[in-house]
């Protein structure tokens, strides 16, 4: 292989990684949530915008609140994970950028004077960082078993502001009893790679 990082390194974070439908009593600390989104937050944004904004559900009463905004089949797998992320994009990020980005303090109007501009910009950057979050996740031992099967209005509305949205609700934790389908086919090089 031609890869730098060992192979029980890219088992962990792609080969043998799956997405988790259950998963055990085992509690996700604060300092694990807290060890991966200090990893994960030094992924590429452009302009070094960093958009994404994390909702831990832990409580029983959030995560009622959560449950109903869920696909059917997303519920079950929902309430019994030890945590819940919900994934957002900050679609006012702009205000952070003169200190995110002090070497072009003009990107704040020059670029993103327009919500339509700031909110493709903040799904496309957010989306990028909620990748970089499910291989943080497989980094700490854990399982991510992220989703899109929700009402993104429902989940506006009841965790967040008319400034986010709502891309990915992730549950996390150790795997449990059949946690794992069977892996699905992906594409091989010459069908998806193609050199100019």
């Amino acid at each position: 292989m031609s890869l730098v990082l060992e192979d029980t390194a890219q088992d962990l974070l792609f080969r043998e990684a799956h997405t988790a439908n259950t998963f055990s009593d085992e509690p996700v600390t604060e300092e694990q949530i807290q060890a991966i989104y200090d990893l994960v937050k030094f992924g590429p944004t452009a302009f070094n915008q960093s958009p994404l904004r994390v909702v831990l559900v832990r409580s029983a009463e959030a995560r009622a609140r959560l449950v109903p905004h869920l696909f059917e089949g997303n519920q079950a797998k929902t309430a019994a994970a030890p945590l819940v992320a919900i994934l957002a994009a900050d679609n006012e990020f702009h205000e952070e950028l003169p200190r995110l980005f002090p070497a072009f303090p003009q990107a704040k109007d020059a670029f993103f004077s327009e919500r339509a501009a700031r909110e493709q910009a903040a799904t496309l950057n957010a989306s990028l960082q909620a990748g970089y979050f499910i291989i943080g996740v497989r980094a700490a031992g854990l399982a991510a078993g992220p989703m899109t099967g929700f009402d993104p209005a429902g989940v506006q509305k009841e965790f967040l502001d008319g400034d986010h949205t709502p891309l990915a609700i992730v549950n996390i934790g150790k795997p449990g009893d059949d946690a794992f389908y069977p892996r699905s086919p992906r594409l091989a090089f010459d069908e998806a790679v193609t050199t100019v």
